[in-house]
């Protein structure tokens, strides 16, 4: 992409050094190397170093610690003494798509106006009908015994529906089968977290980098899990060595892996021999929680595999959001008996359960046959929008280098971006100018005490986009980015990296927010 003639950059690979132009009105003939004096090149030097050195030179990073939580632990945090403080009271930090939804509402955003933005950092897939799936429910009964409080562990009627599924697609002609006191019904896939968390001992536990955002909340609120980082590599495709994970165990005494899989936010898998090879470590001492949001969005190349789904369940030996319906907060832990009945345990005094209508309005959907139609619908449409999305990035030429296999997320690396633009913080702002949200890398950087230089960050390059809302919303999102790559091949860089909006300015009406 070419540049004003001050660029330090011939177009979006490596900046260079450029002979200074004159700055007087007047033609002069452009000097010789020899004539460029030291002080010349360090300004340019100087000029270049500044995108790239530290977070306290950046006004995107700047806005994201001054968010509640957002300091780095153990440091002494400075407190505005404008704002009330609580004593005792200590901000967790916020997921990334809480904080990237604040910023959208600062500039603008409200869910009164959402349908004229465009919400790539959207966590959930589109609720409305797609092609070939069954009928969406649009009203649920409600006997009157499902106005009382459902048990902590959820009602046995999903439970069981919940365990035939299971059997059925992971467990057909083996011995061991789940039953309903193998699964916990849930009010949603945080709320499952905090609830397994809850009742592991203190141990140490072995988390990946990139992965899911909110288990940074969880590692650092659950004060007795010890997290110790594995990074993930981009040149295997951010593949979990097992092999690795095996030393690790013995020689750093993990008692916990915590994973998500399919993997949040690369769009990669762990499946097959790697999959039980992972599961396998359970038998030696090691507990192994493996988050399965995803284990529907799977994105086959042969047209006989559409229908088949990822589990652990598959490769368990003795058991002792995929329908899209996120709204319900109906979701399930499946694990040993005693495992289930730590888990209501750990729900009496976290959330007291999941909806009772709704667990009963949710029995009727894991049929096994609608499953199996279901299943097909949704991975060849969510198919056809990660296609539809990376060929629109390719004519824009933002590759993805490693296109997801799974889930709804693109993993987008801005590296070859110039500089402010290269940095997920700043692209994240600079597309809210432009009505649109994605989630700044930065977030799947677990990193419980928030301790590092930020743009030390191995996610510092990256955003994670969301194919998970309409073809409509996902062609805006694109022709916003293609306007940020637009103006800056127009008018240069100095128009970024700046002049952000601090906060949502509340009108006289609106007024402050009293709970």
């Amino acid at each position: 992409m070419p540049h004003e003639p001050n660029s330090l950059s011939t177009g979006y690979d490596t900046p260079i050094l450029k002979t200074p132009q004159p700055r007087s009105g007047i033609s002069t003939p452009s000097r010789s190397f020899a004539d460029i004096s030291f002080s010349d090149i360090l300004d340019q030097v100087r000029d270049v170093m500044k995108h790239h050195k530290h977070e306290k030179e950046s006004e995107a990073h700047q806005l994201f610690r001054q968010a509640p939580g957002h300091k780095p632990k153990g440091l002494p945090q400075l407190v505005n003494p404008e704002e009330e403080t609580v004593p005792g009271i200590e901000h967790p930090g916020s997921t990334g798509v809480i904080y990237c939804s604040d910023r959208a509402m600062a500039n603008g955003f409200s869910y009164s106006s959402s349908h004229e933005w465009s919400n790539l950092g959207q966590g959930a897939p589109e609720v409305g009908p797609i092609p070939g799936a069954p009928e969406r429910p649009t009203s649920i009964p409600m006997p009157e015994d499902s106005l009382e409080y459902a048990p902590t562990t959820g009602v046995k009627a999903l439970r069981e529906a919940v365990a035939n599924l299971y059997n059925h697609t992971y467990r057909q002609g083996k011995a061991s089968q789940y039953t309903f006191e193998n699964v916990c019904i849930v009010p949603g896939g945080r709320s499952g977290l905090s609830r397994v968390a809850a009742v592991i001992g203190d141990v140490y536990t072995s988390y990946q980098i990139p992965d899911y955002t909110a288990y940074d909340q969880v590692l650092s609120a659950f004060k007795r899990l010890v997290p110790v980082p594995t990074a993930l590599d981009p040149k295997t495709k951010y593949k979990l060595d097992i092999e690795q994970t095996k030393r690790d165990i013995h020689t750093q005494g993990l008692q916990v892996i915590l994973a998500s899989n399919p993997r949040n936010p690369t769009g990669q898998v762990i499946r097959g021999r790697d999959l039980k090879e992972l599961v396998s470590l359970g038998k030696e001492g090691t507990t192994v929680i493996l988050d399965e949001f995803y284990s529907w969005y799977i994105y086959p190349d042969r047209n006989e595999d559409y229908g088949k789904s990822i589990s652990a369940a598959k490769y368990v030996e003795d058991v002792d959001e995929n329908w899209r319906l996120p709204g319900w907060r109906v979701c399930w832990v499946v694990g040993p008996k005693n495992l289930v009945t730590a888990l209501s345990q750990s729900g009496s005094f976290l959330d007291g359960g999941a909806n009772h209508p709704m667990q009963l309005a949710a029995v009727p959907l894991l049929d096994p046959a609608r499953v199996a139609i279901e299943k097909v619908s949704l991975q060849k449409h969510f198919k056809m929008k990660r296609d539809h999305v990376l060929a629109r990035l390719h004519e824009l030429h933002l590759d993805v280098e490693i296109p997801p296999t799974s889930t709804f997320y693109i993993w987008l690396n801005l590296e070859k971006l110039p500089a402010p633009l290269n940095d997920g913080l700043t692209f994240f702002e600079e597309l809210l100018k432009e009505k649109t949200i994605v989630i700044p890398g930065i977030f799947f950087d677990i990193n419980p005490s928030h301790r590092r230089n930020l743009f030390n960050s191995p996610c510092h390059h990256f955003v994670r986009l969301s194919f998970g809302p309409s073809l409509e919303v996902l062609d805006r999102g694109v022709d916003a980015i293609a306007a940020v790559l637009k103006k800056a091949k127009k008018s240069g860089m100095q128009a970024f990296g700046h002049s952000y909006k601090k906060s949502l300015e509340l009108s006289p009406i609106d007024g402050p927010v009293h709970v």
